[in-house]
């Protein structure tokens, strides 16, 4: 199904934007000068190679990792790590990450929701009914009293995406979400990410799931050594690669 059949990019504006962001490692430029810009409804996927700055890009854009060089707009306004408001930022922009990072003593629904209640102050009252109605957007009524270690890794990972939902974000960030995921759980995971992306939401994808970036992105970007090598939408990049590094990772 191509991108535009899931989910039509809107005329909402940037939300997201990297203007000549670079962030060195010591000698290594794990990510070096790279712009892009994300609009509102877009599904952006991220691909390349391991090693080659995709997800410190991502950590970048919400400033998860500060950048050495250059600029990161949210919604038209710079953003700036001395910014007193940059946990607010970080509030609006959600972060799925590879690794759940559910709290283990917490209840599912209490990591839903742990932001609405500590941000929002929020009363439980009110932030365990948008838990539960996430949890249930996720497929996960039936495990919001349970722990996270009663879960599966993709019911985890459907509880993390239910809690970076519950901050109502104006921008998705997954940094390969279904990494550590057999095949099995990667579909329950992918599925709930085709839902997301169907009803219009502003995502940026790092991932390795080709068939799943061809069937939503609206934009791919490919990366490798710290730069992008070429972008456009997935017939472009995935099926008819101009550049010979991205030809090679494709045709794999």
């Amino acid at each position: 199904m191509p991108p535009e059949a899931v989910n039509a990019s809107d005329d909402r504006g940037a939300v997201l934007e990297a203007r000549g962001l670079v962030k060195r490692f010591g000698a290594v430029s794990a990510v070096d000068g790279i712009s892009l810009e994300v609009r509102g409804g877009q599904v952006m996927a991220i691909l390349g190679p391991s090693g080659s700055g995709k997800s410190t890009l991502l950590r970048c854009l919400n400033f998860l990792e500060i950048p050495d060089e250059g600029e990161v707009r949210f919604e038209g306004k710079a953003v700036r790590a001395e910014d007193r408001d940059l946990d607010a930022l970080r509030s609006r922009v959600g972060m799925v990450f590879q690794q759940f990072n559910l709290f283990p003593h917490l209840r599912v629904w209490e990591n839903v929701a742990l932001g609405p209640r500590v941000i929002r102050s929020e009363s439980r009252s009110s932030a365990r009914a948008t838990a539960l109605d996430l949890l249930a957007k996720v497929g996960l009524t039936d495990k919001a009293e349970a722990h996270p270690s009663q879960l599966s890794g993709g019911q985890q990972q459907r509880a993390a995406i239910a809690r970076a939902l519950a901050m109502e974000p104006a921008a998705l960030l997954f940094d390969e979400p279904t990494s550590a995921l057999d095949p099995e759980l990667t579909g329950e995971v992918l599925a709930v990410m085709r839902s997301l992306a169907s009803e219009g939401r502003t995502m940026v994808v790092v991932t390795h799931e080709v068939a799943f970036a061809r069937a939503v992105a609206h934009e791919v970007v490919f990366m490798d050594a710290g730069q992008v090598v070429e972008r456009g939408t997935p017939a472009q990049v995935i099926d008819a690669p101009r550049n010979e590094r991205s030809a090679r990772f494709f045709a794999r």
